[in-house]
């Protein structure tokens, strides 16, 4: 019989908390779920689940990450305008939409508990709310390349989350009321929606230090892309807590053409809030993927930076919910860091001409 190493027992271990705590959460919801109950699943003791996952939240928050990295994409047509964009987000999205009769009934329970677990927690609403605003930036980026003009339409991403989390939680409190077609057509006007959107910029610009410091970071993944992150060549790298990640819009519209922004999602409290952070991008990844053309996926990477790795090699010796931070790469060196509110923006324009500057 060969012997596993302690990695691989501790891997095996982590794979068997989360199928019970699946079937638990799945059989009796997250508030009567038990971790005795969980560790009789997997036959594990009680401290073998919490040596993995820090409390029942945090299980919780894993096993719906995990289903969203893993589960199978509904098919469709992409969109190749604003309006067609939107449908196909739409479309997407209600096709997720419980049935009694179906599986999808059972997946859809499984998260019930998502939103209560969010409303009730004051250290999860904060998180959560800048997640839902990188996914609209990232969806209004998209909508923007599809169209180009200079009109941003971030404000429109913003109504169609709006209407599309709102029209979730109907149809699995009220399965029936909720008629996908109209909610499609509904997302699609959103395309002729005059919003007023216009970039500002952040009001605070710090300045940024020029420097020479090597750039070695380590190997991540592109969660846009699910795939390894390019952090090599001329670019940004926002290094961004859970309370600020809308700031890599700062340095996405700062950034001069071919420079591309990566940002790196740090958390003083990765056990419960990274596994959040990847059930959300998870969903944005699909929500990219179905709704638009390979053409208008933003070039932007996020990388969760669980253990600060990528952080630690941008100088950022610790970090935080409220971190902020931003470095400008050039020809393997670091070549200019800024700190504080408008860090990105100030990385992005290090060396540019104004007139080489923003999108």
């Amino acid at each position: 019989m060969v012997r596993l190493s302690r990695a691989e027992t501790q891997e095996r271990n982590r794979a068997k908390v989360l199928a019970a705590a699946r079937a638990e959460f799945a059989e009796r919801g997250f508030r009567e779920a038990k971790i005795d109950a969980i560790a009789e699943r997997a036959e594990l003791t009680r401290g073998a689940v919490y040596s993995n996952f820090p409390g029942k939240r945090a299980l919780y928050f894993a096993v719906l990450a995990d289903e969203a990295e893993h589960g199978a994409e509904a098919d469709g047509e992409p969109g190749h305008d604003r309006a067609g964009a939107l449908a196909a987000l739409a479309r997407a999205w209600v096709a997720r939409f419980p049935l009694a009769t179906d599986d999808r009934f059972e997946a859809a329970s499984l998260g019930a508990d998502l939103v209560p677990e969010i409303v009730a927690g004051d250290d999860i609403r904060r998180p959560f709310t800048q997640l839902l605003r990188l996914d609209a930036i990232l969806i209004g980026l998209a909508l923007e390349a599809l169209e180009p003009g200079g009109e941003r339409l971030v404000r429109t991403a913003e109504m169609a989350l709006t209407m599309l989390h709102g029209a979730s939680e109907l149809a699995s409190a009220a399965p029936g009321f909720v008629e996908p077609f109209n909610v499609v057509a509904a997302c699609e006007k959103l395309a002729g929606l005059e919003l007023a959107d216009r970039w500002q910029g952040p009001p605070i610009v710090p300045k940024s230090r020029n420097c020479a410091r090597p750039w070695a970071p380590p190997p991540a993944v592109d969660l846009l892309r699910d795939e390894p992150a390019v952090l090599t060549g001329d670019g940004v790298v926002t290094v961004l807590g859970l309370h600020r990640l809308s700031a890599v819009e700062d340095a996405v519209r700062a950034a001069p053409e071919g420079c591309r922004v990566t940002a790196a999602v740090v958390t003083g409290n990765p056990g419960e809030l990274m596994p959040l952070a990847r059930l959300v991008l998870a969903g944005v990844r699909g929500r990219l993927r179905q709704a638009f053309p390979a053409r208008a996926i933003p070039e932007v990477q996020v990388v969760c930076d669980e253990k600060g790795a990528l952080a630690a090699a941008a100088g950022v010796s610790a970090v935080s919910d409220a971190s902020e931070t931003a470095v400008r790469v050039s020809d393997g060196r670091i070549v200019a860091v800024a700190e504080g509110l408008g860090a990105g923006h100030a990385a992005a324009l290090a060396g540019v001409p104004d007139s080489a500057s923003s999108r």
